[in-house]
């Protein structure tokens, strides 16, 4: 058989992958054992088939079949009481470390940062946590016992043929150059194809989940026969990808096989002449004959097991690459507790790009009082969300610096700075369980009373109580059972819930009735109160009472003042205010 060669990188990827189950090392030299004793006493069935022919059929010995045939049971017992064991604690293992496997990747995928997210794709991670895990498992669990029991098969048949007839035996060697051939030429392609049929299944994982979180639009489109069309593709790519491996596959094993077969068929006429004159028992050729199936049948396995290692290799390098990734520091030991902010932000000649190298936001230069509502507009892809997601560090500024309450902000404990600041997104996004639940998500302990006063406080409480099931409402997943106002709402009383110091609306009121944006409106005044607040708004007439605004242009700040203020400069402020008024005056045509 073909040595197994591996780059250096991928050394040290399979290195990492069975240092996943060195926790398992006693409960897998335990499995190992009992497999190697299923295989020995296997092996003793072809040697009492040898007694049985020569002792019994031709002797015809009564006395000696009886006690043949109780050794014989007595063997199965034991063989099957391992067998057991054995299958047994390679499933516990197998599916522990697919839970350890998930789990660790679940936490990594928690504590990467958004840029991650934002360079790839949602379906393309849950395959990896579901596809590339799998095949991990198996190549670490059931390959290296799968290897070890066909290995004790074949060394064990060939120890006992070497015994029985050893000029024989010579026969079996022929088989060799034969397997290595075979195995260079297709061993490389069916490692590279199925590491294709994995990707291809990625693809279609990424569709599929894109339809689904999109189905509204998919619906109101009605571009079902689109979506069906675009996710038959991939499926129809990685079907072409899977046919390709196994037409390879079918050509491997069998050749593998009809190797072993056919000098399995040449030894039956050689070893049947030796028989003839008298140099073999019949009940040594038969022992042999199987023995040799015994011997041929691991060595097809070995081509097999080789190729699940090619592939486990590629699973893992995708696995490996999101436990690589490095993570927020959420928890370092240099970083402070940041308590109870009093919300006083600075920034000191901020500056951020996405890494393409053309800047979104350039030498931004601010001071935020604590309890100020500061209001940010400009045109679309000014950088406004982007500003904004700097103050929790979603991301990091790549010149500057921000602080807040004096100190900046990387000197904080991550998770404790936003423990202190609160999101209300323009995209509300429910869990899929009660209204209760995502009240208390941000304070899971929080008592009845508290979570009555945050929703009464958010507009919730009125149309909760009208609910059959109240608080205990499942609202669907991502609150599909609730209005957009309903959902914007509870996402109000889970901020106020937490109470932060600082307080973010990216949006808050858009896409939403005006019967609803009023209910709204009132529940984020109240979120506001005695917060240091920074409101994003495309529509400027929910933003006239800000204590200030500010004017993003080319990444800078074009202008800040009040509402009035801005209003007499007749600057970019006045202009986008002019568009937004003009547009609201515009007379719509009826039909």
């Amino acid at each position: 058989m073909r040595r197994l060669r591996l780059e250096p990188g991928e050394r040290s990827d399979l290195r990492r992958m069975f240092a996943l189950v060195s926790p398992f090392a006693r409960p897998l030299a335990l499995a190992g054992v009992l497999l190697m004793l299923s295989s020995l006493l296997t092996l003793a069935l072809p040697w009492a088939v040898r007694w049985l022919v020569d002792t019994v059929f031709v002797q015809h010995d009564l006395r000696r079949l009886n006690v043949i045939a109780v050794g014989l049971l007595g063997l199965f017992v034991l063989q099957s009481f391992f067998s057991v064991g054995n299958t047994y604690l390679m499933a516990r293992i197998g599916q522990r470390l697919i839970a350890d496997l998930r789990l660790m990747i679940h936490a990594r995928v928690e504590s990467l940062p958004l840029r991650f997210f934002a360079e790839r794709r949602t379906g393309e991670i849950v395959s990896r946590v579901s596809n590339d895990v799998t095949i991990v498992q198996s190549a670490l669990t059931e390959t290296p016992v799968s290897f070890l029991g066909q290995l004790v098969t074949m060394i064990g048949g060939l120890v006992l043929m070497l015994v029985m007839n050893w000029r024989l035996t010579l026969w079996i060697f022929l088989l060799i150059p034969p397997l290595i051939l075979i195995d260079l030429v297709f061993g490389r392609r069916l490692e590279r194809l199925s590491t294709a049929v994995q990707d291809r299944l990625a693809d279609s994982t990424v569709v599929l989940e894109e339809m689904l979180s999109g189905i509204r639009v998919v619906k109101s489109f009605a571009r079902e026969g689109y979506e069906r069309e675009r996710f038959g593709r991939h499926i129809e790519s990685a079907f072409a990808t899977a046919m390709q491996r196994a037409r390879v596959r079918a050509v491997f094993i069998p050749l593998i096989s009809f190797s072993g077969f056919g000098a399995l068929t040449f030894l039956l006429w050689y070893g049947g002449r030796q028989v003839v004159l008298g140099l073999l028992t019949p009940g040594e050729l038969i022992a042999f004959l199987i023995y040799m199936m015994m011997v041929a049948g691991p060595m097809a396995a070995f081509a097999g097991l080789y190729a699940q290692i090619r592939e486990a290799l590629g699973a893992g390098r995708r696995v490996f690459e999101l436990l690589d990734s490095p993570a927020e520091p959420l928890d370092e030991p240099e970083t402070i507790d940041p308590g109870r902010l009093r919300g006083e932000v600075q920034l000191q000649g901020v500056g951020f790009d996405y890494g393409s190298g053309l800047p979104v936001l350039e030498a931004i230069t601010l001071e935020v009082k604590s309890g100020e509502v500061l209001a940010i507009v400009g045109p679309s892809g000014v950088g406004k969300t982007t500003f904004v997601n700097l103050i929790p560090r979603f991301y990091e500024p790549t010149a500057g610096r921000i602080e807040i309450d004096g100190i900046d902000i990387r000197r904080y404990d991550l998770r404790g700075l936003r423990q202190q600041i609160g999101l209300v997104p323009q995209e509300t996004f429910l869990f899929g369980g009660t209204i209760s639940e995502n009240i208390t998500y941000g304070r899971p302990g929080a008592s009845e009373d508290e979570i009555q006063a945050a929703a009464v406080a958010a507009n919730v409480d009125e149309f909760v109580r009208n609910l059959p099931a109240g608080y205990e409402t499942v609202v669907g997943e991502k609150g599909v059972r609730l209005s957009m106002g309903q959902r914007q709402r509870i996402t109000i009383a889970r901020v106020l819930l937490k109470d932060p110091r600082i307080l973010i609306l990216d949006e808050a009121t858009s896409s939403l009735d005006s019967e609803s944006e009023r209910l709204v409106q009132e529940a984020l005044e109240r979120l506001m109160r005695g917060r240091t607040t920074f409101v994003i708004a495309h529509r400027l007439s929910t933003i006239q009472r800000a204590d200030r605004i500010i004017v993003l242009q080319h990444g800078r700040i074009a202008e800040q003042g009040r509402h009035a203020e801005l209003l007499e400069r007749g600057g970019l402020y006045q202009h986008l205010w002019a568009l937004q008024f003009a547009e609201a005056e515009e007379p719509v045509a009826l039909a």
